[in-house]
């Protein structure tokens, strides 16, 4: 609720105040100081396993295929080893030996591409399992969160939890985890193959490999902060793209086009800088990288090359192990890029447990009964809220709305209009002082049916993609198509309606973006008429409709809502003169009350808003 959030302070985003500065890059997970972790790297984790292992079999299964593909992809080099020694020191070559090692290599060659194949099917399906969980556990949390979470946190980044994050740890467990599985079983398995071949040949990875950790490591120093800045940088320049696409009519007006594009390209030229740097820097690891491995298949070609002269090893073997130490290198070496993946997975699973382990709205009470049979009588007795602690917004508020009686609530932005509404739907409760309905406090009846004896229609319209027909029976599912067309001629929204495409048939797309405001507000008002609600919230409901068809809806309205309880909030003081009566609101407080007769005659808050409207 937009004008809720009026009331908190500057300095809090909300979800539905648009934070130009947020880019798109942030909203997708990406932090502006460098690639996110996770905070709590152990408990994520654990929490990652635990959902993955609600498919433990098939979970073991993948532990298996990535043993055995791996493991015997890894007989390749010590059967091409012996091949090799299958040809004899007088030069002959024994072809049945050779034959036999050769078809014996392909064969657990493409046995391992067949179970390495069969583990990605596995391990897209786990993913696939873990990613729906996820996002279910998500969402579900998301219908049952208090108000004031979205009041709290930005829209854009509750959709990049549920969206951007966990598609991120659903391509990190299809991948990744694969990847490392893989890495372990092979360096592994190819140390043990090396040791089985020569142990003093072994003794030349104690030099490479820790030198090329200790070099990936310095260049990581270097790079990581280049990223950093590529990463601020280019949100910094999606942020700006978005700034000028939401606001471009008001652009164009000014005629700002020029300006635009000039800092545009001031801000594309120190993205494309900074992502020039970290590529320029990055580029020198891949090269460092190979150049030390080179730098360790050489020392085994020189150590190996002095074993065979004094006897020790044959060619075979020294081809065996040079084949393994590839093996052995490579996967270590890739094992970095592996885990900055998973870092940025683990953040993104964490953002993600997050948002489910909010606390729900809190259920209602055992004692909590079901509003029934209501009347619409609304009291406020003394209520007191504020947002925040020692900040407050509403004061010594009291009200008695009788059954079937038009309050009109006006006031200056910001004077605490929808908060009351908030108040009075229990999105907040307040500190202190009570609300009423029908005699009985609102914190003894279920939120489900207290939010059911209102129809509301507010000043930020809410279409789904659907058509005209199922929009307007969104509240009311059982009703019939003659009953939405009666509350769409009560509106005066038939006419408009019958004119579009397909009539009550044709689908609205993107909120409604292909029908005006005006339209939109009108089906928003059709769709509360069908409501059989006894009580009624209207916030500044018709604000997007013209003067004409203004007052057609508000004779429709007083006709249709007889004997309903009515609260309107309205900045157009026409429109309300007709109320049974008007609070004026000013910093949290009602100023005055009273008829518009009573309140013209009396020449004060409310006058002086009149005549300034009308002037």
């Amino acid at each position: 609720m937009k004008k809720t959030l009026s009331q908190k302070a500057p300095s809090q985003k909300t979800s539905f105040q648009k934070a130009p500065s947020e880019s798109k890059a942030q909203t997708r997970g990406e932090q502006k100081n460098g690639a996110p972790r996770a905070k709590n790297v152990r408990g994520t984790i654990l929490r990652l396993l635990e959902t993955m292992l609600r498919d433990r079999m098939l979970f073991a299964l993948a532990i298996l295929l990535t043993l055995l593909g791996n493991l015997i992809g890894l007989a390749g080099p010590r059967l091409a080893g012996e091949a090799i020694d299958a040809i004899g020191a007088d030069g002959i070559i024994l072809w049945d030996a050779v034959l036999v090692k050769c078809l014996l290599m392909l064969a657990c060659y493409a046995v391992s591409a067949g179970l390495s194949y069969a583990l990605s099917l596995l391990m897209i399906h786990i993913s696939r399992d873990v990613v729906y969980r996820m996002r279910r556990q998500a969402f579900d949390r998301l219908m049952r969160l208090p108000v004031r979470f979205y009041d709290e946190h930005p829209s854009g980044d509750i959709i990049s939890r549920i969206s951007y994050d966990i598609d991120t740890v659903n391509t990190s467990l299809s991948n990744d985890i694969v990847q490392l599985l893989s890495t372990v079983v092979t360096v592994v398995g190819s140390l043990g193959f090396m040791i089985s071949i020569s142990p003093r040949l072994l003794l030349v990875f104690v030099v490479t490999v820790p030198l090329s950790l200790y070099a990936g490591r310095r260049r990581a120093r270097v790079t990581k902060p280049l990223f950093r800045a590529r990463s601020r940088k280019l949100g910094e320049l999606n942020s700006f793209v978005e700034e000028q696409l939401s606001g471009l009519t008001t652009l164009r007006a000014y005629c700002r086009e020029d300006a635009a594009i000039r800092r545009f390209d001031a801000i594309n030229e120190e993205a494309v800088e900074a992502y020039y740097q970290s590529e320029y820097e990055g580029s020198v690891v891949g090269p460092l990288v190979n150049f030390i491995n080179n730098l360790s298949l050489a020392l085994v070609s020189v150590f190996g090359a002095l074993l065979f002269c004094s006897g020790e090893l044959s060619i075979g073997a020294i081809s065996s192990f040079v084949l393994y130490s590839r093996r052995f290198s490579g996967p270590i070496n890739e094992a970095a890029n592996v885990f900055s993946e998973l870092q940025s997975a683990l953040a993104a699973a964490e953002r993600v447990f997050a948002l489910i382990d909010e606390p729900a709205e809190p259920d209602d009470p055992p004692s909590a009964r079901p509003l029934g049979d209501v009347r619409g009588h609304v009291e406020m007795r003394g209520v007191n809220f504020g947002y925040e602690p020692g900040q407050t917004i509403l004061k010594d508020f009291c009200v008695d709305a009788k059954p079937g009686r038009l309050i009109a609530v006006v006031g200056p932005t910001g004077a605490g209009k929808t908060t009351l509404i908030s108040l009075l739907m229990r999105f907040y409760d307040a500190q202190s002082g009570d609300i009423l309905v029908d005699g009985e406090n609102i914190r003894g009846i279920t939120r489900d049916s207290l939010r059911a004896a209102y129809a509301m229609v507010l000043q930020e319209t809410w279409l789904f993609h659907g058509t005209v027909y199922d929009n307007l029976r969104y509240g009311s599912p059982n009703a019939t198509r003659e009953q939405v067309i009666a509350a769409a001629k009560a509106a005066r929204a038939d006419g408009f309606i019958r004119r579009l495409p397909q009539g009550y048939d044709t689908i609205l797309t993107d909120d409604g973006a292909n029908i005006s405001k005006g339209q939109k507000q009108l089906l928003t008002i059709a769709r509360a008429m069908l409501l059989e609600s006894r009580m009624v919230i209207l916030d500044e409901a018709t604000s997007n409709v013209d003067t004409r068809v203004e007052k057609l809806i508000q004779k429709a309205m007083r006709e249709l809502m007889a004997g309903k309880t009515c609260f309107v909030i309205a900045h157009r003081l026409s429109t309300i003169e007709s109320a049974d009566e008007i609070l004026v609101v000013d910093h949290g407080e009602i100023v005055e009350r009273g008829t518009h007769a009573s309140l013209m005659q009396s020449q004060g808050f409310y006058y002086r808003m009149y005549r300034a409207q009308f002037e």
